[in-house]
C-alpha cells in the first residue's frame, strides 16, 4: 500500500497517523487498535498497561534534569465516528480509511477521517518514540469509546496515575486553548411495534438527503438541518394520506443526522407527490444558507408490507416532533451554548422504534431537572418507554491554572500572538479524569480540523506541525 502521507513533517506523527488509519476503530470496535498500541509499546520497550476496557496507558521516564518535575499526561482517544456518504461501499469494521491530500489538508475518501482523535494518538506516539525531546515523566492515556459515551474514561482506574498536568489533545482550533466543557447524557424513547390488521400494501421510500451534518456539540448552533426532525415534519403533514411501515435516520448520537428515510404506504399518490414538491421548495428556502443541497425524494419500492397501526404512527411522529432539538439555552454573557440536544438516531426493528438523543450542558441541572423531565413527560403523555442516563460530568473553568499560564506564554513566544481561552459546548474527557485524579490541572488544544463527524472531515497539515512543536515546547518548559 502506498504511503499517502510519506514525506510530510513531523515525519513520525504522519507515519503513525497513517498506520492507525489502516485499522478499523469505530466506537465499540477498538480491540484491534488497542492491541496494535499495546504490541507497539511492548516492541519498543515502553512501560505499557492495557486495562480490562482496552484503554492504553504508556509511561515514559523523565529526561535528564527533569527528574523532579511534575508528571504530565498526554491524552486522547483511539475511537472514531464512522460516517460515510450514501452509496459508498466501506465496511468500518474491516476496511482502512482511504487517505488523500488536497492542498494543505488531509481528507478521507467519502468517509470520516478519524483525525478526531487519531491525530492525538499519533502525536503522543511520536513523542514517546523520540530520543531527542526533553520532558518531565510522561503518562500517555489513550481511551476507548469516547465518542459514544466516554465509557473508557468512566471505567478508568485513576490510582495508576501520578500526573499533575493534563494536556488533552482533542480540540480542533489552533490558537484556542479550551479550559472548560459541557457534560452530557443520553435519552432513549421507545415505541412498540403494532401492525394494522390488513393485507400487505405496496411501499414507497420517503427520503431526506443532502444535509451537511456536523458535530452535535460544536456545530449545534450553526442552524444545520436535522434530517430526523425534518422527516417527521413531513410525515405529520402527510399523515392522512399515508401509513408508516418503518423509519430510520442518522447513525451516531453525536453527529447531526444528514439523512433519514421512512418506508410508507400511500392512500393518495398524486397528493403525496404534490406535497413532496412543495416540501422541497419549503426546505430549500429554510436551509438556503446552511444546507442548500437538501432534497426530499419519493421512491417506489418493489416490496409489499403491512403498515403500522395508526395510533403507533401518530405516537412516532409526535415523539419526534415534540422532542426538543438544537440549542436549548445560551449564555447571556459570552457566545456559548449552555444546553442543547441532538436527536441523532432513529431505528426500526421487529419489536420497536427507538429515538436516541444526546443532550449536553455546562449546567448539570439543565440536564437533570429540565431536559430529563421534558423527555420523561413526553414518554408519559404518549405512554411510551423512556430511559435517560449515561451522565458524564462537565469541566468547570478554573480560576487559577499553572498549565494554562505555561501554555499561553509558550504560544505567545512561539507565534507572536495571544491565544484565545474558551469553554466549549462539546464534551471532553477532562472532567472525568479530573474527578479520578487528585489535583489534576488540565487544558485542551489541537490542530485546525473542520467538519468532524462528517464525511467531509479534514485537518490542516501545517497546523499539525505547529501543534506538535507547541506540545513539545510546553513539555520542555514544565520543570516545576
Amino acid at each position: 500500500m502506498s504511503k499517502v502521507l510519506q514525506g510530510l513533517k513531523p515525519e513520525k506523527v504522519f507515519y503513525y497517523f497513517e498506520e492507525i488509519s489502516k485499522i478499523p476503530r469505530g466506537s465499540g470496535n477498538e480491540k484491534e487498535i488497542s492491541d496494535y498500541l499495546y504490541n507497539l509499546a511492548i516492541n519498543k520497550g515502553w512501560d505499557v498497561i492495557q486495562d480490562d476496557y482496552l484503554n492504553i496507558i504508556i509511561k515514559k521516564p523523565a529526561s535528564k534534569g527533569y527528574e523532579n518535575a511534575p508528571t504530565v499526561m498526554l491524552q486522547g482517544h483511539m475511537d472514531m465516528v464512522c460516517e460515510k456518504n450514501e452509496g459508498i461501499v466501506h465496511d468500518f469494521e474491516k476496511d482502512p480509511i482511504k487517505l488523500r491530500i488536497i492542498d494543505d489538508c488531509i481528507y478521507a475518501t467519502e468517509t470520516t477521517l478519524g483525525a478526531d482523535n487519531g491525530i492525538a494518538v499519533a502525536m503522543a506516539l511520536a513523542i514517546l518514540d523520540s530520543d531527542e525531546l526533553v520532558h518531565p515523566s510522561i503518562e500517555v492515556l489513550i481511551t476507548t469509546d469516547e465518542e459514544k459515551g466516554m465509557t473508557g474514561a468512566q471505567r478508568l482506574d485513576g490510582s495508576i496515575f501520578n500526573s499533575k498536568y493534563l494536556l488533552n489533545l482533542d480540540s480542533e482550533e489552533e490558537g484556542i486553548f479550551t479550559c472548560g466543557c459541557a457534560g452530557g447524557c443520553e435519552a432513549i424513547l421507545e415505541i412498540p411495534i403494532k401492525l394494522q390488521n390488513i393485507k400487505e400494501k405496496n411501499t414507497y421510500k420517503l427520503m431526506i438527503k443532502g444535509l451537511s451534518g456536523g458535530h452535535s456539540g460544536t456545530d449545534i448552533d450553526k442552524e444545520k438541518g436535522n434530517a430526523n426532525k425534518i422527516l417527521a415534519r413531513i410525515l405529520y403533514d402527510l399523515k392522512d394520506e399515508i401509513d408508516l411501515v418503518s423509519i430510520n435516520g442518522g447513525s451516531k448520537t453525536n453527529a447531526i443526522p444528514r439523512e433519514a428515510s421512512a418506508k410508507i404506504t400511500i392512500l393518495n399518490l398524486e397528493s403525496v407527490k404534490n406535497k413532496v414538491v412543495e416540501w422541497n421548495d419549503i426546505l430549500k428556502s429554510e436551509y438556503a444558507f446552511t444546507d442548500k443541497s437538501i432534497s426530499v425524494l419519493l421512491i417506489e419500492n418493489n416490496t409489499k408490507e403491512v403498515p403500522l397501526d395508526k395510533e403507533i404512527f401518530n405516537k412516532v411522529i409526535s415523539a419526534i416532533n415534540l422532542t426538543p432539538n438544537g440549542v436549548l439555552s445560551k449564555s447571556t454573557e459570552i457566545d456559548l451554548v449552555v444546553c442543547s440536544n441532538n436527536l441523532g438516531v432513529i431505528t426500526t426493528d421487529e419489536e420497536s422504534i427507538k429515538l436516541y438523543n444526546q443532550a449536553r450542558s455546562s449546567v448539570k441541572t439543565l440536564l437533570t431537572h429540565s431536559f430529563e423531565q421534558t423527555i420523561k413527560q413526553i414518554g408519559d403523555i404518549l405512554n411510551i418507554k423512556c430511559k435517560v442516563g449515561n451522565y458524564y460530568p462537565g469541566w468547570e473553568y478554573a480560576k487559577d491554572s499553572k498549565i494554562r499560564n505555561i501554555c499561553i506564554e509558550t504560544y505567545k513566544e512561539m507565534y507572536g500572538k495571544e491565544p484565545q481561552i474558551e469553554a466549549i459546548h462539546a464534551g471532553l474527557e477532562c472532567g472525568l479524569l479530573m474527578e479520578k485524579i487528585d489535583s489534576l490541572d488540565a487544558i485542551s488544544f489541537g490542530p485546525d480540523a473542520w467538519e468532524v463527524h462528517s464525511p467531509n472531515e479534514h485537518i490542516s497539515i501545517k497546523s499539525i506541525d505547529n501543534i506538535y512543536k507547541l506540545t513539545c515546547e510546553i513539555l520542555k518548559r514544565i520543570k516545576n
